[in-house]
Order: C-alpha cells, then sequence, then structure tokens
C-alpha cells in the first residue's frame, strides 16, 4: 500500500512539473521596478507566486480582494506583493507543508491523513500569522517613533513653518521608519492637492494606530475652531511621551511574572541537580 501511495505521489508530481513548466509561458512578466524589493525566500519561490496568481486571480472575489489589499497596505507590504501575490503564497505554503509532511510520514512509515490535514491547516494559515507579526511591529515603530516627529512638528510649527514645511523637515530629520515614509506620503498627497485633513485621514487609514487617529482628530478639531496648531501638536507630543513611558514601566513590570516559567522549568531544576549530584555521590561513597 505503502508503495503504490509512493509511486502515485511521484508520478504526480513529475506531471505537475511539467504541467508548469508549459503553462508557466503563458505568465506575463511582472515590472517590480517601482516596488519594494523581495525577501531572499520570496525570491526564490516568486516564479511559482506569479503562476499561482496569474491562475487564481479571476477566482478571487473583490470583497476578498479588498479586505487582503488593506491588510498588506496596513502591514506596509503593498508595495512589494498584490492580494493575489498573497493569496498564491498562502496555496504555496500549504503545498509545501502537506509535502514536508507527507516526506516525514514515509520516513517514519507511517501515512496518516491527519497529519497532512494539519499541516495543511498550518501551511495555509502561516502567511497570515507572518503577516501579523508585520503588522503588530510596524505599528510598535510607529507608536515607538510618533513622539519624536510631533517634536519636530511643533518645533517647526512655532517657527513659523506652515504644515507642509513642518512635515518636511520632520521627514528630513526624524528617524528611518515606516512612520518616515508616511507622513512623506503625507506630503506627497498635500502638494497634489489633497486637502490637509483628508490626508492625515488617509495616513490612519493605513496605518490603523490609535495614537495617530488621536493626533488625526486633534488636528482636525484644531483647523475647524482656529486653535493654535503648535499648542495642539505640543500637547499631543507631551501626551504620547508620557504614554511611552507607561507602556516601558509595564513592560518592566511584567517582566519578573514571564521570568517565573524559565526559572521554574529550566534554571531550577538545573541548579538543584548540580547542588544534589555531589551531595548523592558523597552518600553512595560512604555507604
Amino acid at each position: 500500500m505503502v508503495n503504490i501511495i509512493v509511486s502515485f505521489f511521484t508520478i504526480a508530481i513529475i506531471f505537475m512539473a511539467v504541467s508548469c513548466i508549459r503553462i508557466y509561458r503563458k505568465v506575463p512578466k511582472t515590472n517590480r521596478e517601482f516596488m519594494d524589493p523581495l525577501s531572499p525566500g520570496l525570491k526564490i519561490l516568486w516564479p511559482l507566486v506569479r503562476l499561482f496568481a496569474f491562475y487564481i486571480s479571476e477566482n478571487l472575489s473583490v470583497d476578498y480582494l479588498e479586505r487582503t489589499s488593506k491588510k498588506l497596505q496596513i502591514s506596509g507590504v503593498s508595495y512589494m506583493m498584490t492580494a493575489e501575490q498573497y493569496f498564491a503564497i498562502r496555496i504555496i505554503s500549504t503545498l509545501f507543508a502537506i509535502t514536508l509532511a507527507f516526506i516525514c510520514c514515509l520516513l517514519l512509515e507511517d501515512i496518516n491523513l491527519k497529519y497532512l490535514f494539519i499541516a495543511a491547516l498550518f501551511g495555509y494559515f502561516l502567511p497570515v500569522m507572518t503577516l501579523n507579526d508585520l503588522r503588530k511591529k510596524r505599528q510598535g515603530l510607529i507608536v515607538k517613533s510618533l513622539p519624536v516627529y510631533l517634536d519636530y512638528l511643533t518645533m517647526s510649527i512655532e517657527a513659523g513653518l506652515n504644515m507642509t514645511g513642518a512635515i518636511g523637515q520632520a521627514v528630513d530629520r526624524g528617524p528611518a521608519g515606516p512612520l518616515k515614509i508616511e507622513f512623506d506620503k503625507v506630503i506627497r498627497d498635500m502638494r497634489a492637492g489633497m486637502s490637509r485633513a483628508q490626508s492625515f485621514r488617509n495616513m490612519a487609514e493605513r496605518v490603523q494606530v490609535t495614537e495617530v487617529n488621536s493626533l488625526v482628530s486633534a488636528l482636525a478639531q484644531s483647523e475647524k475652531t482656529g486653535a493654535s496648531l503648535g499648542q495642539t501638536l505640543r500637547v499631543q507630543s507631551d501626551q504620547r511621551r508620557v504614554e511611552r513611558f507607561q507602556r516601558a514601566e509595564k513592560k518592566a513590570l511584567e517582566a519578573p511574572v514571564k521570568l517565573v516559567f524559565p526559572l521554574v522549568i529550566f534554571i531550577f531544576p538545573v541548579t538543584f541537580m548540580i547542588l544534589a549530584f555531589p551531595i548523592a555521590m558523597k552518600f553512595m561513597y560512604e555507604l
């Protein structure tokens, strides 16, 4: 039975490889000159990604593509891949996980569909978990660097610059990161004729960060009421800095609790063994 399954699987792989070579020639080439560079792993898989994306794009719903495009934008990879390419990566990850699980089952001589099903689920949702990690990391970097950019904006506004010039100064002098890229997009939108309020609202939509939403709301309220823009930015800057200190303080207080598990599981048993070994050896020799 195992030999039949192995033979069938081998023949299927051969036919699949030949078919992929034939149909890959129909896939149009994509121009990535103005897109973000791919990671080394994606560069290897990209021919397969293009192949799957080309043939499955027609079967994906518009609603799914819109939701996925928004997730890619929030995670900061919308200039690296499209929604169709992301779904293709999920399919490739699923097939790779199934293949790897099948090889492991062959080595263990235990072909079990349950393992293949679990591997398929893991492979299908692995890109989702990776995208969520990228989103959290990006949002964390934005929150961390926001007080610095607010300081630059405040000083520039109080020095007499308008908002476009103040954002330009913040982008030129601020630390590199996703927030710098987002403020650069705000400048481009404002120079293209978009209103300041709409440019900031678009940035808030792209990053989905509570602190940025608060900043955008404060700026919109300041513009409507005619309040001092510099004072509004200074209040926002002070508030963000206090929140950053509170987050750091919270993490410091959580550190001892997080250390309990590795201490109990790893450090305490080893320490006990080191202390008990010479005592046990002494008793053995005395007996």
